[in-house]
């Protein structure tokens, strides 16, 4: 069954590459098609293009439907080209005529555009969780070792002391920004193009504001030329989001490939959670942390690959823009997969907490030598050049028990670590995850 279909039955192989895995895809968009196919009927209702009681029949069968994709029992059937032709012929069997109303007034184009929105709206409530939790992990190992002290880098060179309630804190506070990114991608995603139809609007008195409402929508886009130039658009606004939040995963990641490896020493894991070696008995590999970087690296390549798709496209539909959900859909469920590992293994962390004994370290705490003498009234270049010249001819000693004093904002001795979570509650409140359900449930 094809929506389109005049009677001419297509060349096999055009069919074969034309449908693509867009059935496959198209599972992910199933439980979104029939909400935003209930929305649309009340709004038909609404204007007389179906009855009370044809309403009230097609409701009871989409909920029908909506329950069987919940448990699992829906399927796509052999010769049925998507998602939409499948809802449309179900309801069609079992209700006859009213079955063939729903598609009034709107376009494969609209509802397709709508079943995304709907579905990444939901993907970047599922994934904004799973940055909560992997932010308060980092924030609860933050305070846990705040006090114990660990060597910076800079250019993988021994640079000033840090402390893993740095560590730790720094990224936290970046998954803060990376929610910056996912709040735009929801600000733009939030917005409802049904009744835009195949991009040209329609001759039928639609209600657009009456299915923004009912499907929880914060805005419509108006214009029926750009709801569809949104196609794509969207998707790739929230890549840039899924790929800030990919790159401080595998940034953390690489720190702990690192910090594990006996060079360095900083940090260890449960044997559980480690994997050995066929040839050496003596092996413990950070190998989550290795698939995790691998993983988050290539969702990183999100946004360029979306981009290729689209380039140079003028506006109105093509099918093109098909083969983006094989990009993205299948992404979601690896960051969100990397989110929850991560998050477990960051509890998992066991810090050494000596570090700072080792001899290589020695030179670690020049920066603050500099600064005393500066606080006794050494201007700082001259400062700076004793100790050099200390360092150079062997006399410059660590500082006698490695006692910093440093107060300001974000440094050492202040984390500032509710600042932080006080940003991370705002981001998380400028979501309208609430209304957003809300308004489905009262669909359902």
């Amino acid at each position: 069954m094809k929506l389109w279909s005049k009677g001419v039955e297509v060349h096999r192989e055009i069919e074969r590459f034309t449908v693509g895995r867009d059935r496959e895809m198209d599972m992910y968009l199933a439980a979104f098609d029939v909400l935003g196919t209930m929305a649309h009927i009340r709004m038909l209702e609404s204007i007389r293009l179906l009855t009370k009681e044809e309403l009230n029949v097609l409701e009871k069968e989409l909920h029908s439907i909506f329950h069987k994709i919940q448990d699992g029992e829906f399927t796509i059937e052999d010769g049925i080209e998507d998602v939409h032709s499948q809802v449309e012929l179900m309801l069609t069997r079992q209700l006859g005529d009213a079955g063939k109303k729903v598609h009034s007034g709107r376009s494969r184009n609209d509802q397709v555009l709508v079943d995304i929105k709907l579905y990444l709206r939901h993907e970047i409530e599922e994934i904004t969780g799973g940055v909560q939790r992997l932010f308060d992990k980092l924030i609860a190992q933050s305070e846990q070792y705040k006090d114990v002290l660990m060597p910076g880098y800079t250019h993988l060179q021994v640079a000033m002391p840090s402390s893993f309630g740095l560590w730790f804190g720094a990224y936290a506070e970046s998954l803060t920004d990376d929610l910056r990114l996912m709040q735009a991608a929801w600000q733009v995603a939030n917005q409802n193009p049904l009744g835009s139809a195949a991009g040209y609007g329609s001759s039928f008195p639609l209600n657009r504001t009456m299915t923004t409402q009912l499907l929880g929508f914060d805005d419509l886009n108006y214009n029926v030329v750009y709801a569809q130039m949104g196609r794509g658009k969207t998707e790739k606004t929230l890549a840039f989001g899924m790929a800030s939040v990919a790159a401080t995963l595998s940034r953390f990641s690489m720190d702990a490939c690192l910090y594990m490896s006996q060079n360095f020493g900083f940090i260890t894991l449960p044997e559980d959670l480690t994997t050995g070696s066929s040839i050496m008995p003596h092996k413990k590999n950070p190998d989550v942390f290795e698939l995790i970087r691998a993983k988050c690296n290539r969702i990183q390549a999100l946004p360029n690959d979306i981009t290729l798709v689209l380039n140079n496209l003028p506006s109105g539909y093509f099918r093109d823009m098909q083969i983006l959900k094989e990009m993205l859909f299948p992404a979601f469920g690896e960051l969100k997969d990397c989110l929850a590992l991560l998050a477990y293994m960051v509890e998992k962390i066991k810090i050494n907490r000596n570090l700072l004994d080792d001899a290589r370290y020695r030179y670690l705490f020049s920066v603050d030598a500099v600064n005393q003498l500066v606080l006794e009234g050494v201007p700082f270049r001259d400062a700076y050049k004793q100790i050099g010249l200390e360092i150079n001819s062997g006399e410059f000693h660590s500082q006698d028990g490695k006692i910093l004093s440093h107060t300001h904002e974000g440094s050492i001795g202040n984390l500032c670590n509710d600042r932080i979570q006080s940003k991370m509650q705002a981001v998380l409140r400028s979501f309208s995850f609430e209304k957003v359900n809300q308004s489905l449930q009262k669909l359902l």
